[in-house]
Protein backbone atom coordinates (compact mmCIF):
# COMPACT_ATOMS: atom_id res chain seq x y z
CA UNK A 1 0.00 0.00 0.00
CA UNK A 2 1.29 3.41 -1.04
CA UNK A 3 2.68 5.67 1.50
CA UNK A 4 0.46 8.63 0.30
CA UNK A 5 -2.82 6.90 1.58
CA UNK A 6 -1.46 7.07 4.64
CA UNK A 7 -0.95 10.89 4.58
CA UNK A 8 -3.91 12.91 3.53
CA UNK A 9 -3.48 16.78 2.45
CA UNK A 10 -4.99 19.08 4.63
CA UNK A 11 -8.39 20.89 3.52
CA UNK A 12 -7.70 24.14 1.92
CA UNK A 13 -10.23 26.84 2.25
CA UNK A 14 -11.11 28.63 -0.74
CA UNK A 15 -9.46 31.96 -1.10
CA UNK A 16 -12.77 34.25 -1.30
CA UNK A 17 -13.42 32.96 1.85
CA UNK A 18 -10.39 33.53 3.80
CA UNK A 19 -10.35 37.02 2.02
CA UNK A 20 -14.03 37.71 3.38
CA UNK A 21 -12.57 37.13 7.14
CA UNK A 22 -11.45 40.38 8.26
CA UNK A 23 -8.18 40.39 9.68
CA UNK A 24 -7.57 42.17 12.93
CA UNK A 25 -4.78 44.19 14.53
CA UNK A 26 -3.12 42.79 17.99
CA UNK A 27 -3.98 44.01 21.21
CA UNK A 28 -0.42 45.39 21.83
CA UNK A 29 -0.55 47.27 18.37
CA UNK A 30 -3.84 48.42 18.56
CA UNK A 31 -3.03 49.53 22.15
CA UNK A 32 0.24 51.36 20.54
CA UNK A 33 -1.91 53.28 18.02
CA UNK A 34 -4.53 54.60 20.51
CA UNK A 35 -1.91 55.77 22.18
CA UNK A 36 -0.17 57.81 19.16
CA UNK A 37 -3.62 59.17 19.27
CA UNK A 38 -3.80 60.40 22.22
CA UNK A 39 -0.08 62.12 21.80
CA UNK A 40 -0.90 63.72 18.30
CA UNK A 41 -4.56 65.15 20.90
CA UNK A 42 -2.35 66.48 23.68
CA UNK A 43 0.13 68.37 21.28
CA UNK A 44 -2.62 69.62 19.00
CA UNK A 45 -4.35 70.95 22.74
CA UNK A 46 -1.38 73.08 23.19
CA UNK A 47 -0.64 74.78 19.33
CA UNK A 48 -0.53 78.40 21.30
CA UNK A 49 2.23 78.97 18.52
CA UNK A 50 -0.96 78.85 16.46
CA UNK A 51 -2.88 81.28 18.63
CA UNK A 52 -0.58 83.72 18.99
CA UNK A 53 0.42 83.30 14.86
CA UNK A 54 -3.37 83.67 13.67
CA UNK A 55 -3.84 86.58 16.21
CA UNK A 56 -0.67 89.24 14.92
CA UNK A 57 -1.48 88.47 11.51
CA UNK A 58 -5.50 89.49 11.65
CA UNK A 59 -6.61 92.75 13.57
CA UNK A 60 -10.10 91.58 13.29
CA UNK A 61 -9.28 87.86 15.41
CA UNK A 62 -6.85 90.59 17.78
CA UNK A 63 -9.31 92.55 19.05
CA UNK A 64 -12.04 89.79 19.69
CA UNK A 65 -9.49 87.88 21.81
CA UNK A 66 -8.57 90.89 23.60
CA UNK A 67 -12.25 92.25 24.15
CA UNK A 68 -12.75 88.52 25.46
CA UNK A 69 -9.88 88.81 27.79
CA UNK A 70 -10.66 92.04 29.03
CA UNK A 71 -14.01 91.01 29.69
CA UNK A 72 -13.67 87.67 31.70
CA UNK A 73 -10.99 88.52 33.30
CA UNK A 74 -12.85 91.55 34.78
CA UNK A 75 -15.18 87.96 35.61
CA UNK A 76 -12.40 86.77 37.45
CA UNK A 77 -11.23 89.51 39.26
CA UNK A 78 -14.65 90.22 40.68
CA UNK A 79 -15.45 86.40 41.65
CA UNK A 80 -12.22 86.35 43.44
CA UNK A 81 -12.22 89.66 44.90
CA UNK A 82 -15.79 88.14 47.01
CA UNK A 83 -14.57 84.79 47.76
CA UNK A 84 -10.78 85.82 48.97
CA UNK A 85 -11.52 89.13 50.36
CA UNK A 86 -15.18 90.12 51.20
CA UNK A 87 -16.46 86.65 51.99
CA UNK A 88 -13.88 86.41 54.59
CA UNK A 89 -14.66 89.63 56.37
CA UNK A 90 -18.43 89.74 56.78
CA UNK A 91 -18.41 85.95 57.65
CA UNK A 92 -20.23 85.23 60.83
CA UNK A 93 -20.61 89.37 61.26
CA UNK A 94 -23.28 90.05 63.64
CA UNK A 95 -24.70 93.00 61.60
CA UNK A 96 -27.49 92.31 59.05
CA UNK A 97 -26.43 94.52 56.92
CA UNK A 98 -22.98 92.58 56.55
CA UNK A 99 -24.41 89.39 56.67
CA UNK A 100 -26.14 89.88 53.54
CA UNK A 101 -23.47 92.07 51.87
CA UNK A 102 -22.36 88.73 49.69
CA UNK A 103 -25.87 88.75 48.33
CA UNK A 104 -26.22 92.24 47.35
CA UNK A 105 -22.89 91.55 45.34
CA UNK A 106 -23.93 88.79 43.68
CA UNK A 107 -26.91 89.87 42.68
CA UNK A 108 -25.54 93.84 41.76
CA UNK A 109 -22.98 93.18 40.61
CA UNK A 110 -21.35 89.38 39.90
CA UNK A 111 -24.19 87.86 38.09
CA UNK A 112 -24.91 91.03 35.31
CA UNK A 113 -21.13 91.32 35.05
CA UNK A 114 -20.70 87.15 34.63
CA UNK A 115 -23.74 86.73 32.09
CA UNK A 116 -22.85 90.14 30.26
CA UNK A 117 -19.45 88.48 29.77
CA UNK A 118 -21.08 85.18 28.39
CA UNK A 119 -23.58 87.12 26.09
CA UNK A 120 -20.63 89.50 24.54
CA UNK A 121 -18.03 86.89 24.32
CA UNK A 122 -20.42 84.09 22.51
CA UNK A 123 -20.43 86.85 19.66
CA UNK A 124 -16.89 87.17 20.01
CA UNK A 125 -16.17 83.40 19.97
CA UNK A 126 -18.39 83.34 16.77
CA UNK A 127 -16.68 86.25 15.01
CA UNK A 128 -13.22 84.86 15.82
CA UNK A 129 -14.25 81.02 14.37
CA UNK A 130 -15.67 82.30 11.38
CA UNK A 131 -12.80 84.67 10.50
CA UNK A 132 -10.03 81.81 11.60
CA UNK A 133 -12.36 79.64 9.09
CA UNK A 134 -11.84 82.08 6.22
CA UNK A 135 -8.16 82.63 6.77
CA UNK A 136 -7.43 78.66 6.27
CA UNK A 137 -10.37 77.80 3.96
CA UNK A 138 -10.48 81.34 1.76
CA UNK A 139 -14.10 82.33 1.56
CA UNK A 140 -15.97 79.17 1.62
CA UNK A 141 -18.40 79.77 4.27
CA UNK A 142 -21.56 79.09 3.87
CA UNK A 143 -23.75 81.64 2.48
CA UNK A 144 -26.07 83.55 4.97
CA UNK A 145 -29.49 82.21 4.37
CA UNK A 146 -32.80 85.61 4.15
CA UNK A 147 -34.11 86.34 7.40
CA UNK A 148 -37.61 85.11 7.27
CA UNK A 149 -40.19 83.69 9.65
CA UNK A 150 -39.25 80.15 9.29
CA UNK A 151 -35.53 80.56 9.70
CA UNK A 152 -36.64 82.24 13.01
CA UNK A 153 -38.05 79.56 14.24
CA UNK A 154 -35.08 77.44 13.25
CA UNK A 155 -32.37 80.24 14.67
CA UNK A 156 -34.22 79.66 17.76
CA UNK A 157 -34.95 75.93 17.67
CA UNK A 158 -30.98 75.59 17.20
CA UNK A 159 -30.28 77.93 20.25
CA UNK A 160 -32.40 76.51 22.73
CA UNK A 161 -31.04 73.15 21.72
CA UNK A 162 -27.52 74.28 21.90
CA UNK A 163 -28.59 75.20 25.52
CA UNK A 164 -30.64 72.24 26.29
CA UNK A 165 -27.68 69.96 25.56
CA UNK A 166 -25.22 72.35 27.96
CA UNK A 167 -27.41 71.58 30.25
CA UNK A 168 -28.36 67.67 29.88
CA UNK A 169 -23.91 67.50 29.86
CA UNK A 170 -24.03 69.27 32.90
CA UNK A 171 -26.84 67.06 34.83
CA UNK A 172 -24.84 64.13 33.49
CA UNK A 173 -21.37 65.24 35.07
CA UNK A 174 -22.76 65.85 38.52
CA UNK A 175 -24.54 62.70 38.11
CA UNK A 176 -21.16 60.81 36.94
CA UNK A 177 -19.66 62.80 40.15
CA UNK A 178 -21.75 61.34 42.52
CA UNK A 179 -21.31 57.77 42.07
CA UNK A 180 -18.87 56.63 44.50
CA UNK A 181 -15.52 55.21 44.55
CA UNK A 182 -14.36 56.98 41.12
CA UNK A 183 -17.56 58.96 40.67
CA UNK A 184 -14.82 62.07 40.27
CA UNK A 185 -13.01 60.41 37.59
CA UNK A 186 -15.83 59.07 35.65
CA UNK A 187 -17.18 62.95 35.70
CA UNK A 188 -13.55 64.63 34.59
CA UNK A 189 -13.33 62.07 31.83
CA UNK A 190 -16.71 62.82 30.69
CA UNK A 191 -16.14 66.81 30.95
CA UNK A 192 -12.64 66.20 28.88
CA UNK A 193 -14.90 64.90 25.93
CA UNK A 194 -17.74 67.46 26.40
CA UNK A 195 -14.76 70.34 26.30
CA UNK A 196 -13.26 68.55 23.27
CA UNK A 197 -16.60 68.30 21.42
CA UNK A 198 -17.49 72.13 22.48
CA UNK A 199 -14.18 73.58 21.15
CA UNK A 200 -14.08 71.32 17.95
CA UNK A 201 -17.39 70.55 16.82
CA UNK A 202 -19.93 73.16 18.25
CA UNK A 203 -20.09 75.49 15.26
CA UNK A 204 -22.78 74.70 13.50
CA UNK A 205 -22.05 76.49 10.38
CA UNK A 206 -18.70 74.61 9.92
CA UNK A 207 -20.13 71.26 10.20
CA UNK A 208 -23.24 72.33 7.84
CA UNK A 209 -20.88 73.66 5.04
CA UNK A 210 -19.06 70.00 5.21
CA UNK A 211 -22.14 68.17 5.30
CA UNK A 212 -21.94 67.00 9.42
CA UNK A 213 -25.42 66.44 11.10
CA UNK A 214 -25.34 66.55 14.74
CA UNK A 215 -25.75 62.71 14.91
CA UNK A 216 -22.61 62.78 12.23
CA UNK A 217 -20.31 64.69 14.90
CA UNK A 218 -21.33 62.87 17.82
CA UNK A 219 -20.11 59.22 16.04
CA UNK A 220 -17.06 61.37 14.33
CA UNK A 221 -16.14 62.37 18.29
CA UNK A 222 -17.23 58.55 19.38
CA UNK A 223 -15.32 57.06 17.06
CA UNK A 224 -11.94 58.90 17.71
CA UNK A 225 -12.55 59.09 21.98
CA UNK A 226 -9.17 58.50 22.21
CA UNK A 227 -8.11 61.57 20.06
CA UNK A 228 -10.72 64.18 21.71
CA UNK A 229 -10.33 62.47 25.35
CA UNK A 230 -6.95 63.93 25.20
CA UNK A 231 -7.42 67.10 23.03
CA UNK A 232 -10.04 67.78 25.79
CA UNK A 233 -7.75 66.92 28.46
CA UNK A 234 -5.76 70.31 29.25
CA UNK A 235 -9.13 73.21 29.26
CA UNK A 236 -11.03 70.25 31.64
CA UNK A 237 -8.06 69.55 33.98
CA UNK A 238 -7.45 74.13 34.02
CA UNK A 239 -11.60 74.97 34.63
CA UNK A 240 -11.36 72.45 38.10
CA UNK A 241 -9.79 74.01 40.54
CA UNK A 242 -12.05 77.08 41.74
CA UNK A 243 -16.01 77.12 42.58
CA UNK A 244 -18.37 76.60 39.62
CA UNK A 245 -18.76 79.60 38.21
CA UNK A 246 -15.38 80.63 38.40
CA UNK A 247 -14.83 77.62 36.47
CA UNK A 248 -17.03 78.77 33.76
CA UNK A 249 -15.46 82.12 33.83
CA UNK A 250 -12.25 80.36 33.10
CA UNK A 251 -13.54 78.20 30.14
CA UNK A 252 -14.39 80.97 28.35
CA UNK A 253 -11.24 83.08 28.60
CA UNK A 254 -9.55 79.71 27.13
CA UNK A 255 -12.66 79.30 24.55
CA UNK A 256 -11.67 81.60 21.97
CA UNK A 257 -7.66 80.07 22.14
CA UNK A 258 -9.21 76.59 21.87
CA UNK A 259 -11.55 77.57 18.72
CA UNK A 260 -8.40 78.80 16.89
CA UNK A 261 -6.59 75.52 17.52
CA UNK A 262 -9.68 73.06 16.74
CA UNK A 263 -9.75 74.83 13.62
CA UNK A 264 -5.98 73.86 12.69
CA UNK A 265 -6.36 70.37 15.09
CA UNK A 266 -6.78 67.06 12.35
CA UNK A 267 -7.97 64.59 14.31
CA UNK A 268 -6.98 60.96 14.15
CA UNK A 269 -7.02 58.14 12.72
CA UNK A 270 -8.72 59.14 9.79
CA UNK A 271 -10.31 56.30 9.26
CA UNK A 272 -11.28 54.24 12.71
CA UNK A 273 -11.86 51.02 10.94
CA UNK A 274 -8.58 51.02 9.77
CA UNK A 275 -6.26 52.79 11.96
CA UNK A 276 -2.99 52.05 10.39
CA UNK A 277 -0.95 54.86 8.73
CA UNK A 278 -2.28 54.57 4.68
CA UNK A 279 -1.97 50.67 3.24
CA UNK A 280 -0.04 49.60 -0.22
CA UNK A 281 -2.60 48.80 -2.73
CA UNK A 282 -1.95 44.94 -2.29
CA UNK A 283 -2.20 45.09 1.67
CA UNK A 284 -5.39 44.27 3.54
CA UNK A 285 -7.36 46.26 5.84
CA UNK A 286 -6.51 45.45 9.51
CA UNK A 287 -9.40 46.16 11.83
CA UNK A 288 -8.68 46.82 15.71
CA UNK A 289 -8.73 44.47 18.26
CA UNK A 290 -11.83 43.43 19.23
CA UNK A 291 -10.91 43.87 23.27
CA UNK A 292 -10.67 47.59 22.16
CA UNK A 293 -13.90 49.44 21.33
CA UNK A 294 -13.90 51.43 17.82
CA UNK A 295 -16.79 53.84 19.28
CA UNK A 296 -16.97 54.62 22.80
CA UNK A 297 -20.70 55.85 23.35
CA UNK A 298 -20.17 58.81 25.20
CA UNK A 299 -22.97 61.20 24.87
CA UNK A 300 -25.63 58.12 24.85
CA UNK A 301 -27.27 59.66 27.90
CA UNK A 302 -27.36 62.84 26.95
CA UNK A 303 -28.86 62.25 23.56
CA UNK A 304 -31.60 60.14 25.34
CA UNK A 305 -31.81 62.70 27.90
CA UNK A 306 -32.41 65.31 24.92
CA UNK A 307 -34.90 62.72 23.09
CA UNK A 308 -36.56 62.77 26.32
CA UNK A 309 -37.31 66.44 26.75
CA UNK A 310 -37.85 66.77 22.99
CA UNK A 311 -40.60 64.34 23.27
CA UNK A 312 -42.14 66.04 26.45
CA UNK A 313 -42.33 69.46 24.34
CA UNK A 314 -43.64 68.08 21.77
CA UNK A 315 -47.04 69.08 23.41
CA UNK A 316 -50.26 68.93 21.19
CA UNK A 317 -49.07 66.27 18.60
CA UNK A 318 -50.26 63.16 18.56
CA UNK A 319 -48.70 60.44 20.82
CA UNK A 320 -48.15 58.18 17.80
CA UNK A 321 -46.37 60.56 16.56
CA UNK A 322 -43.89 61.60 18.89
CA UNK A 323 -40.52 62.49 17.68
CA UNK A 324 -38.35 59.19 16.70
CA UNK A 325 -35.19 58.75 18.13
CA UNK A 326 -33.30 60.63 15.62
CA UNK A 327 -35.25 63.98 17.33
CA UNK A 328 -32.22 65.42 18.79
CA UNK A 329 -30.97 65.93 15.44
CA UNK A 330 -34.11 67.49 14.04
CA UNK A 331 -34.26 69.56 16.84
CA UNK A 332 -30.64 70.85 16.63
CA UNK A 333 -31.24 71.48 13.18
CA UNK A 334 -34.53 73.32 13.59
CA UNK A 335 -36.76 70.69 12.23
CA UNK A 336 -39.90 69.50 13.99
CA UNK A 337 -40.90 72.63 15.48
CA UNK A 338 -44.38 73.01 13.36
CA UNK A 339 -46.72 70.61 13.26
CA UNK A 340 -47.95 69.30 9.59
CA UNK A 341 -51.60 69.48 9.85
CA UNK A 342 -53.70 68.25 7.14
CA UNK A 343 -56.34 71.32 5.64
CA UNK A 344 -59.84 69.66 6.20
CA UNK A 345 -61.27 68.48 2.92
CA UNK A 346 -58.17 67.59 1.89
CA UNK A 347 -57.67 63.83 3.75
CA UNK A 348 -56.96 61.15 1.81
CA UNK A 349 -59.06 58.08 3.23
CA UNK A 350 -56.96 55.75 4.91
CA UNK A 351 -56.11 52.13 3.49
CA UNK A 352 -56.52 49.05 5.24
CA UNK A 353 -53.97 47.07 6.91
CA UNK A 354 -54.28 43.66 6.33
CA UNK A 355 -54.65 41.87 9.55
CA UNK A 356 -51.49 39.04 9.49
CA UNK A 357 -53.68 36.63 11.85
CA UNK A 358 -57.07 37.00 10.07
CA UNK A 359 -57.26 34.75 7.08
CA UNK A 360 -57.49 35.86 3.62
CA UNK A 361 -61.05 35.61 2.44
CA UNK A 362 -61.70 34.52 -1.20
CA UNK A 363 -63.82 34.02 -3.27
CA UNK A 364 -65.46 31.21 -4.82
CA UNK A 365 -64.95 30.66 -8.62
CA UNK A 366 -67.35 28.93 -10.36
CA UNK A 367 -66.51 26.01 -12.69
CA UNK A 368 -68.46 27.46 -15.72
CA UNK A 369 -65.70 30.51 -15.05
CA UNK A 370 -63.00 28.32 -14.90
CA UNK A 371 -63.77 26.65 -18.24
CA UNK A 372 -63.75 30.12 -19.91
CA UNK A 373 -60.51 31.15 -18.18
CA UNK A 374 -58.61 28.47 -19.37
Amino acid sequence: MSTQHHHRQPYEYPSRSRAAYPVFLSLHQTLWLQTKCILRGLFDAFRWDIVIRTASSDPEIRSNLLKSLLLNMLSLTSIYTFDLILQPLVHDHPSWFHRNVGWFYRVLWLLPVVGISFYLNSSWCNIIAKRTFVLQHGNRAPAQQPVTYTGMLTMLATSAYRAVMVVTSVIVSFTLGAIPYGGPLISFAFMCWVDAFVDVLAYRFIWIARGLSLSRRVRYLEERWPYFFAFGFPSAALCTWGSGLANAVLFALLFPAYIIMAMHARPVPQDPFNPQFPLDKNDIVRYPSPLIPIRLPVFASVIWLNDLIARTLSVGEPRHNKLPSNSSEKAEEGAGIELRRVPPGTRKPQQQVPNPLRPVERKAVRSSDRRKRD
